[in-house]
């Protein structure tokens, strides 16, 4: 991490877990373990959650990420959440492009880039998600694919845009297998993303943007990933269902 050039953020990805009984006590039993933390704090529950979490974090420093947006302000998308409905609520981030969106729901990064342009119109915090395939990763196409979905993913969007912007590196060969890319595996992509901003629109840009690690990061890994120059937090899937695990990566980016 590089504090003086930019934020750390530590995500909660709660993914399709936790009522309403249990987000509020969840983050009732993170908060007071967090309290001191130097870095924000963010945690990401689901919609039927998200008014819940409002509550539950009114005084406290943990803010609220929702997990996906719809890219028009309204009309006839059944099922579909907008940015205004999610600031009105009191929501500041929201997770985009996660790889089980694209896997499991269609996403493309054509549908990623209009809800990053949906979410930063709203003034919402978008966290990005880039990533790939193991296969993808065998064939050492890695780079390839993660500047591709970089440029396609932030087309069209200012370099002040994007500089409110963070980027969450997640292999998606590692998310919920218990698998982790190496310290040195991660910095390295993390590094490139940050590269390839820079060609996309200046260093000063790059070195403006919170890259996260995801992938099962954990208490054990988290103080040596977060010890890398390029890695500036983590977007934490399981972990963060504990509210002494999801503490104790939080005090690592100290």
């Amino acid at each position: 991490m590089n504090k003086k050039l930019r934020k750390a953020v530590i995500a909660g990805n709660w993914k399709m877990n936790k009522t309403r009984p249990e987000a509020k006590a969840l983050i009732d039993g993170i908060a007071p373990l967090v309290k001191d933390a130097d870095c924000d704090v963010v945690v990401a529950v689901p919609f039927t959650n998200l008014e819940t979490a409002i509550n539950a974090t009114k005084g406290t420093s943990i803010k609220v990420a929702a997990q996906n947006v719809h890219f028009e302000k309204s009309g006839a998308f059944t099922g579909e959440i907008s940015a205004d409905m999610l600031v009105e609520l009191g929501v500041e981030y929201v997770v985009l492009g996660h790889s089980e969106r694209r896997q499991y729901f269609g996403e493309t990064d054509e549908t990623v880039n209009k809800r990053t342009i949906a979410a930063l119109s709203a003034g919402l915090i978008p966290i990005v998600c880039v990533g790939e395939l193991l296969w993808e990763r065998e064939c050492d196409i890695t780079k390839e694919v993660i500047a591709r979905q970089i440029k396609l993913d932030f087309f069209g969007i200012s370099a002040d845009d994007v500089k409110k912007s963070i980027i969450a590196y997640e292999p998606v060969w590692a998310i919920g297998t218990g698998k982790t890319a190496t310290a040195d595996q991660a910095e390295e992509v993390c590094a490139f993303i940050r590269s390839t901003l820079a060609e996309l629109y200046s260093k000063e840009v790059a070195d403006a943007v919170t890259i996260q690690y995801g992938g099962s990061m954990n208490p054990k890994n988290a103080a040596e990933l977060l010890s890398k120059e390029n890695i500036d937090g983590g977007l934490i899937g399981g972990a963060s269902l504990k509210a002494e695990d999801f503490s104790v990566i939080v005090s690592a980016t100290k």
